[in-house]
């Protein structure tokens, strides 16, 4: 790879790995499986930078290489499922989230549902993407996206239901 290549992909790294970081944390629950994902995911980038540059929005298609081996690593391991290790997602502090009250117990139930779910709702959510944008992230339809994000609300809606003290997060 040119100079030049290696250095847009050190700036493409430093603008967004903490976003996508944040992407993979989100989905993944555990941080030393979201760095893993990133870190491979920005391998796989680096190898192919000269033709991800010139798409429409790199970070997208990183995005993308990241959710895809999230939900894939989940299948693999089938029902793995951690508790979330930080209170704070990795990243810059995000004001949607810092005024919300429960949010710690609304992330624990979120790692309650499949992988899929748990995509569909980071994607949506926390990285703002619309159904369009996050159907292409995932590799699938839009129809498939407003069905797991239908079924991930309504599972979420009963555990929120079934918490103890039922508070609504």
């Amino acid at each position: 790879m040119r100079a030049a290549d290696d250095a847009d992909f050190a700036a493409f790294v430093a603008a967004s790995s903490r976003r996508l970081l944040r992407t993979a944390y989100l989905i993944t629950g555990d941080l030393a499986d979201a760095e893993d994902l990133l870190q491979t995911a920005l391998e796989r980038a680096y190898r192919r930078w000269p033709t991800i540059r010139r798409a429409d929005v790199p970070e997208a298609y990183v995005r993308r290489i990241v959710v895809t081996s999230a939900v894939n690593a989940s299948r693999r391991r089938r029902v793995r499922s951690s508790a979330l290790e930080e209170t704070e997602p990795p990243g810059a502090p995000d004001r949607e989230v810092e005024g919300t009250a429960g949010r710690l117990t609304l992330l624990a139930l979120v790692r309650q549902l499949p992988a899929g779910q748990r995509a569909v709702l980071v994607l949506r959510y926390f990285d703002d993407l619309t159904e369009a944008e996050t159907a292409r992230a995932l590799g699938c339809t839009v129809g498939t996206v407003k069905s797991q994000h239908a079924r991930a609300m309504d599972r979420l809606r009963e555990l929120v239901a079934d918490q103890p003290d039922g508070s609504r997060t």
